[in-house]
């Protein structure tokens, strides 16, 4: 099996092509009789194509597929590495054990593995500690979460606002139910903030860079990256951590992962 890590240097990048995520079968290809694997050669040619590469770092499945078998869904991913197409393979929106069922059938023929878990995860959305982060960190998964900063929740003041607070209609679906009580761990962010002399968005990423390998965020100035890449060079205390981590609750899941269930 091969060192995960040597993909995903900590807090640091040598990818020069970086991801493509892999959506599943759609309905059309479904009734087609396209097979899985078809479908992964497909999408990793068309990919390529559309962006000009001869290969991809990281292919990455999008969710758990129930239309699928396990066994085309291994195979095509691991044609793709073998095609030399991309270098590794990692999966988004899944649970641990679906990850686990994955890579074991992968150990056990032989396959590629996946090397890296995309999910949903940040100081107030963190329920992947409950079994995914720790079967990661047993298994030298890489963790390389998206919604970093809850949709710019955890990067606003109270009363202040943005353009995607307002008309992001999926992130208020995923944040909106739980914001009261969540207000208060972004109000010790604001703390924290203050008490450091940075920003919001240092303070909450600090914070991720202590559980995770690689974070996803987006930003839309210039500003925003700056403050994304100072993160890095903050480091939080233990009293700091345990300041943050105290009041929060557990969530309901939310948004792709409360869909992730094999329809009747």
């Amino acid at each position: 099996m091969a060192n995960k890590s040597n993909y995903f240097p900590r807090r640091s990048s040598h990818f020069k092509n970086y991801k493509v995520i892999l959506s599943g079968r759609g309905s059309q290809e479904i009734e087609s009789k396209v097979s899985g694997q078809k479908h992964i050669e497909n999408s990793i040619n068309s990919s390529l194509k559309n962006l000009g590469l001869d290969y991809v770092d990281l292919y990455i499945y999008h969710m758990w597929d129930y239309n699928t078998p396990l066994e085309e869904i291994m195979l095509g991913l691991d044609n793709v590495i073998k095609s030399g197409k991309a270098r590794a393979i990692g999966i988004s929106n899944c649970f641990a054990w679906q990850l686990a069922k994955a890579n074991y059938f992968a150990r056990a023929n032989s396959l590629t593995e996946f090397v890296s878990m995309q999910g949903h995860y940040n100081l107030i959305a963190r329920e992947e500690e409950r079994e995914m982060i720790p079967f990661c960190k047993e298994e030298n998964i890489a963790l390389t979460p998206y919604s970093a900063l809850a949709g710019g929740r955890l990067a606003k003041y109270r009363g202040e606002t943005s353009k995607r607070l307002e008309e992001d209609s999926y992130a208020k679906f995923k944040y909106d139910k739980t914001f009261e009580l969540d207000q208060l761990i972004i109000d010790r962010v604001v703390e924290l903030s203050k008490k450091y002399g940075v920003s919001m968005t240092e303070i909450s990423l600090a914070w991720l860079f202590t559980k995770v390998t690689s974070p996803i965020v987006g930003a839309t100035k210039v500003s925003q990256v700056e403050g994304m890449a100072k993160a890095v060079d903050l480091t939080l205390s233990d009293e700091d951590i345990s300041y943050l981590e105290e009041l929060y609750i557990p969530h309901q899941l939310v948004g792709v992962m409360a869909q992730n269930s094999k329809k009747s």
